[in-house]
């Protein structure tokens, strides 16, 4: 493979004229805007220390559950490729790791992952080359040694890919000790919290009933009485907006809400705290609690997102061994229309309320969310998630949505990543993709250029800007 074919400058774009310098054109105008990332989960701690990276493999690897889950299953050990344990027992050192992770790239030809690599790779180390068994020590080597550079410092990251914003994801308990720390030093704003209370929410999390014992103890509320767990939730939701947030955030398996009575609320809380839910009532739980987190957004303002099915941590080896969020989350059917009827119904007129609506069942782009947003004031789609932020992925969503939402209903893009340096990757492809699919439009003489590169402007960053109310 040369160079020139490696990374093409005109990857993913249209193939032939008239639509392929139409999306040069549009793209080169994008291509450097800077990057909102309003929804994400890379840790506060590399930007409240600022300290190095330590080895290549703690950049690529070991954070990035999208490439732990292809070399897991090809029976490649977390051992072996340096994924923490529980018990603290021996993995493999980073130079060892990475050569297992440089002679099994090939796995992820055509994959997004292979894409924002490569991307990173030239990007941040000036690397041309894709990664093999080969050539692994060399490139080891070349990126070990700039770690050591103050430009490769978190910060100065964020400095290189002209990131103007970016959040953090945090649960309802987090005493944000490392946001405390870019607060005394200006950095808040530029890094925000999201307030993530699925700990505090769903009957399923580890010592559900003790977290809610300690959300009463960080609130000073009475979090026995449904009011009262209300109120503890009003008081974290401020504290998280001294520290950013605009935004909160909610891990569910369905898009399931109701509108339970007060007397119904107080009895699932009592079934919940004493351990008496079954599968149906701590569903009914959540549901609930998405109700009464909307009523919430719409009192404090603050933007309501809503990640809907995936059923997490289904290895449960895995999850005893190594905790969760390491690759084996699988998505599951959504059904929205009927699941957020009576949150909308509450709340869906509310002038405060906005809710971001991200799934993982590509099904419900044209039959259920196009349709929702381009009728509900509250509701936005949010970009393609997780499985199908990937070209393909866009390219299904923005067919499958924008005829009945248009563009202006759509949040932009948000990267969701745990990987520092996909962050750049990520939303080159989307900008690439959004320029390919507005310049089929142009071509087609169903857009003119104006009003193509004004919406591939929207959708590159100014979307995400209105979404999220930054």
């Amino acid at each position: 493979m040369s160079k020139t074919d490696h990374l093409h400058a005109d990857r993913l774009l249209p193939s032939a004229d008239p639509a392929l310098s139409v999306a040069r054109e549009l793209y080169e105008a994008v291509k450097d805007l800077p990057i909102i990332s309003p929804h994400g989960h890379t840790l506060p701690q590399w930007f409240a220390e600022n300290e190095p990276f330590s080895d290549p493999a703690a950049l690529f690897l070991t954070p990035d559950h999208y490439v732990l889950r292809m070399l897991r299953s090809r029976a490649i050990s977390y051992d072996a490729l340096g994924v923490p344990r529980k018990d603290n027992g021996e993995v493999a050192e980073g130079r060892e790791a990475w050569r297992l992770f440089a002679a099994n790239f090939h796995l992820f030809a055509a994959t997004p992952s292979k894409l924002w690599v490569d991307h990173s790779l030239q990007w941040c180390f000036g690397i041309n080359e894709s990664l093999n068994a080969e050539n692994a020590d060399a490139i080891y080597d070349t990126i070990d040694a700039r770690l050591a550079d103050d430009d490769m410092r978190p910060l100065a990251l964020l400095d290189k890919a002209n990131v103007e914003a970016i959040a953090t994801t945090e649960f309802a308990l987090d005493e944000l000790p490392y946001h405390q720390i870019m607060a005394d030093n200006g950095l808040i704003g530029r890094v925000r919290t999201t307030y993530r209370p699925d700990d505090v929410t769903d009957p399923d999390a580890p010592g559900f009933a003790a977290n809610i014992e300690r959300l009463g103890e960080l609130t000073g509320q009475d979090v026995a009485n449904w009011e009262g767990l209300i109120e503890a939730h009003r008081h974290r939701r401020a504290f998280f907006r001294t520290m950013g947030a605009v935004a909160t955030d909610h891990g569910v398996p369905t898009a399931n809400t109701v509108d339970l009575a007060l007397g119904e609320k107080q009895t699932l809380l009592n079934h919940a705290l004493s351990g008496q839910l079954d599968a149906a009532g701590a569903e009914l739980f959540r549901a609930q609690m998405l109700t009464e987190m909307a009523g919430l957004s719409a009192e404090d303002g603050m933007v309501m997102q809503i990640h809907a099915g995936s059923r997490r941590n289904t290895d449960p080896l895995l999850m005893n061994e190594r905790g969760p969020n390491l690759g084996a989350d699988i998505p599951t059917q959504s059904n929205f229309v009927t699941g957020l009827q009576p949150l909308l119904a509450r709340f869906g007129n509310a002038e405060g309320l906005r809710v971001i609506l991200f799934t993982l069942d590509e099904t419900t782009y044209a039959r259920e969310l196009a349709p929702m947003a381009g009728y509900w004031p509250s509701l936005m789609i949010g970009p393609p998630w997780w499985f199908h932020d990937s070209p393909q992925g866009i390219r299904r969503y923005l067919d499958g949505v924008v005829e009945s939402a248009g563009f202006y209903n759509l949040a932009g893009f948000n990267d969701d990543t745990r990987a520092l340096l996909s962050i750049p990757a990520r939303h080159d492809v989307w900008r690439r993709e959004v320029c390919r699919f507005l310049a089929e439009f142009v071509a087609e003489h169903r857009l003119s250029k104006q009003s193509a590169a004004e919406i591939a402007a929207h959708l590159s960053y100014q979307a995400a800007k209105d979404a999220y109310r930054l």
